[in-house]
């Protein structure tokens, strides 16, 4: 999935997208979640999110934001979000998942609901104020939510070496009074294991865990982002051939006699022709109407005249101009 919309991106089919490429033993930890516990991702969750059981096509459709897309459109590609699957939608605002999370696990323990929050972020986002106003907050309110931490070497462009002089970001949970622990994020049994521990102590004695898994983003920050300007390519390569999560996994199952070289061939090519098929329907369906721009701002919009009076204007500049704008997009009232 990542490679076909990456590509789709650099033909200009969509406007954006970021891949998880080095990253992708996270999915350990949404396996030792339960699937109502809240998850607040930051944009390289895809992996949790499909685990939960969002389809190809939800993907597809997100990052076209065709009339088909959970978010009618408004939101850039990978900002995923879904309330069946207790996904809260993600927003480009680093950092600002992790004071709601504590929130919403402060919500959780009043209500006396043995479930917890998992939120997902990088090590940039624990350079920002809102990292250290959530830890502050689980840890003095006593809220089960896992902090989950992926240090993957880069707040984008910036190593981590100059990000911060101390040991990583799990020290920082040990100086709030928060049960921290570290893994290798590159193998998807510590971070299943991680996951699981970290859980138990949230959800039963209702204590914050801060989690950090190490790891390396082999791609770039995005299709925004050109990382030959900041790290070599025989690095990246190092990286990919030392330690890459995917390859650990498979040998491991080939070890045990579970996995073998016909099997990857076929899952390939299968799972392939999956996401091409649902790529092909997403590209074919029509944008949602200019009119979903301005529907749920407001539970009753009346009381806003200023966003009235603002779709009155859209509506008028696209009969205006109809050259210049899909008329299949505007929908009259």
């Amino acid at each position: 999935m990542d490679k076909v919309l990456y590509d789709a991106q650099r033909q200009g089919r969509i406007s954006f997208y970021m891949t998880s490429y080095g990253e992708e033993a996270i999915i350990g930890s949404a396996a030792a979640l339960q699937p109502t516990d809240e998850i607040y991702g930051q944009y390289r969750e895809a992996g949790a999110l499909l685990h939960r059981g969002f389809t190809l096509e939800q993907f597809m459709n997100q990052c076209y934001g065709n009339s088909a897309d959970l978010g009618k459109g408004r939101q850039m590609p990978v900002h995923y979000g879904t309330k069946d699957l207790h996904f809260v939608t993600i927003s480009s605002t680093l950092a600002t998942q992790l004071p709601q999370a504590t929130g919403s696990a402060y919500a959780l323990k009043m209500q006396g609901d043995k479930r917890c929050v998992m939120c997902y972020f990088g090590d940039g986002a624990a350079s920002e104020g809102d990292f250290h106003a959530a830890l502050n907050m689980a840890a003095t309110l006593g809220c089960p939510v896992i902090f989950f931490c992926r240090n993957n070497g880069f707040a984008i462009s910036t190593p981590a070496a100059e990000q911060y002089r101390g040991d990583g970001v799990a020290s920082r949970g040990i100086g709030y009074g928060i049960d921290t622990i570290r893994c290798d994020g590159n193998d998807i049994w510590a971070v299943y294991n991680a996951t699981q521990k970290a859980r138990a102590l949230a959800v039963e004695q209702n204590r914050p865990v801060l989690v950090e898994s190490l790891t390396y983003r082999i791609g770039h920050h995005s299709t925004s982002d050109d990382s030959s300007a900041y790290r070599s390519q025989s690095e990246v390569e190092g990286w990919k051939r030392r330690d890459n999560p995917l390859t650990r996994l498979r040998k491991w199952l080939e070890n045990r006699g579970w996995w073998n070289a016909e099997l990857e061939k076929q899952t390939r090519t299968d799972l392939r022709a999956q996401v091409l098929r649902a790529f092909a329907d997403a590209e074919k369906l029509p944008l949602p109407p200019i009119s979903e721009a301005f529907t749920d701002v407001y539970a009753k919009p009346e009381d806003s005249p200023i966003l009235l009076e603002q779709k009155k204007a859209a509506m008028e500049l696209l009969q205006k101009y109809p050259d210049y704008y899909k008329m299949q997009d505007f929908q009259p009232e």
